[in-house]
């Protein structure tokens, strides 16, 4: 099994931190479980980024433009179909997906390697766009990924994205609409597609009944209709159909959920919004939701304070009311975000192999306050191991993002992303397991594990990080049972707070 390429500079390496998470999320469509998942996108993936740097190495053409070509993501997913073709013909097959082996010897799948005037509008007409706006287009219609990081990614003006973005849209159209009259067509499609040209083009044109008939029984006047059409919403289904191929809604959706699982916990939202973009849906909700627990435990709160009060008392007793009322609210106010990363007390319990391999880990971290100041805290809110909350108090000098980014019965993805206050020469990021899980594969970062302790080191592209700046990796690991999210993260031996 191929190991993965090395990046050339530090613009690659934040690419393949982005592509390889869209590798193995495709990958894991494509077979039966987690082992063959990351197989398959380590192969794909090294095989996509030698094609990449072979055609950008290669000779220009007369008129100053290189060949076309996909941009880099596309051009890797289609790698990993290609290397899945490569298994099933190898006699690998039954560690595919059953319904892809099915596609794979099927004529739909026969398009995408035939003569290029069958294969699908969508892949021709996103190869015969310019790199950059090819780009930009699969970013923000397929990957989802918000317009102001894509503009700063690609050098655009923020301002002006949206027009670009509409602007490369009418020229995709332009070019599947032409594309689709260069189609080999018999004489009853040739009479549809001036008519389907112009329907398509108003989103208050109505559909003549024959051409809805027609489109119903044409698979090819079809996925030339999905293309011409910009309104209604179905642009990204039709580029991750026509380009990807099997699965290209699936993963259409996965990217969609990624993106949303992002920009909620504030990884895009704050960061990569613009100042003037409106909040992201996801994010309201949450609030919505956190606003909504908060009223519940005021509510209980002064329940239990007026319950407390002496049979006829007035209720102007400040002290008693203060006294009854503020414990409740002030403990688990703070910890409402990250309450589904903390469980209870009783489910860890005294002694675990966690807490050791945290003490053996962090010799920097002052323990003896830690300790001191343990027994302040009220009976029943907090279990030894929760320490990710004395660091928040102490004002931590790094802070953690954990994002899980996909799940399946034995394995599991997930990224995590640390900001730290101090620049750094190197870095080593530290954290705990409740439930066993194993570590298999990182990138951006080499892995090893202790029982439950797991210590992230720095890749050589990415040991410096700037005072205030971010690093992150990603690592694909196996669960059984239960898979409770980590704890006790460290940064070179210091704690850090973890974000809700």
């Amino acid at each position: 099994m191929p190991d993965l390429p090395t990046p050339q500079d530090a613009t690659e390496a934040a690419l393949f931190s982005e592509c390889w998470d869209a590798v193995l999320a495709y990958a894991d469509l494509c077979t039966s479980g987690s082992t063959a998942a990351a197989q398959l996108a380590r192969e794909a993936f090294a095989h996509g980024i030698r094609e990449a740097r072979a055609a950008e190495a290669g000779p220009v053409r007369g008129t100053g433009r290189r060949p076309a070509r996909l941009p880099r993501i596309p051009l890797l997913l289609t790698s990993v179909r290609t290397t899945a073709a490569a298994w099933e013909e190898d006699g690998q097959g039954h560690k595919l997906d059953p319904d892809l082996r099915l596609w794979l010897n099927s004529d739909k799948a026969a398009r995408f390697t035939g003569p290029p005037l069958r294969r699908p509008l969508a892949l021709r007409g996103l190869r015969d766009l310019q790199q950059a706006d090819a780009e930009l287009l699969w970013l923000a219609e397929v990957e989802a990924l918000p317009l102001s990081l894509v503009a700063r990614r690609l050098g655009l003006d923020p301002a002006d994205a949206a027009e670009e973005l509409q602007q490369v849209r009418t020229l995709f159209r332009d070019r599947c609409h032409r594309n689709h009259l260069d189609s080999p067509m018999d004489a009853r499609c040739r009479s549809y597609a001036r008519l389907l040209d112009a329907v398509t083009r108003s989103p208050d044109a109505d559909t003549p009944d024959d051409l809805s008939r027609h489109l119903a029984t044409c698979v090819e006047c079809a996925e030339a209709a999905a293309c011409l059409r910009l309104h209604g919403g179905g642009l990204p289904a039709a580029l991750a159909g026509g380009v990807i191929g099997w699965g290209g809604l699936a993963y259409l959706e996965r990217r969609r959920r990624a993106a949303e699982v992002r920009l909620g916990a504030g990884r895009a939202g704050t960061a990569d919004r613009a100042a003037d973009d409106p909040e992201d849906g996801t994010q309201k909700a949450r609030v919505a939701r956190n606003g909504l627990l908060v009223a519940a435990v005021l509510v209980s709160a002064l329940a239990l304070g007026v319950s407390l009060m002496p049979f006829g008392g007035s209720g102007d007793e400040p002290g008693t009311r203060d006294d009854a009322g503020r414990q409740p609210v002030a403990d688990p106010g703070p910890s409402l975000p990250s309450a589904p990363s903390v469980p209870p007390a009783t489910s860890q319990p005294a002694g675990t192999a966690g807490g050791a391999g945290a003490a053996s880990d962090e010799p920097d971290t002052p323990r003896s306050s830690e300790s001191s100041n343990r027994h302040t805290e009220p009976q029943g809110t907090a279990s030894p191991t929760d320490r990710p909350t004395p660091a928040e108090r102490a004002e931590p000098t790094c802070r953690v993002e954990y994002d899980l980014v996909n799940q399946w019965p034995d394995g599991f993805q997930a990224t995590v992303s640390v900001t730290s206050t101090a620049a750094l020469d190197s870095w080593r990021v530290s954290w705990s397991f409740r439930d066993g899980q194993q570590v298999g594969q990182m990138w951006d970062a080499s892995v090893s594990q202790d029982g439950s302790r797991v210590t992230a080191t720095a890749a050589d592209y990415n040991k410096s990080v700037p005072a205030g700046g971010d690093l992150a990796f990603g690592f694909i690991s196996s669960w059984r049972g239960k898979n409770s999210p980590p704890y006790d993260f460290t940064l070179n031996g210091r704690a850090c707070a973890k974000s809700g």
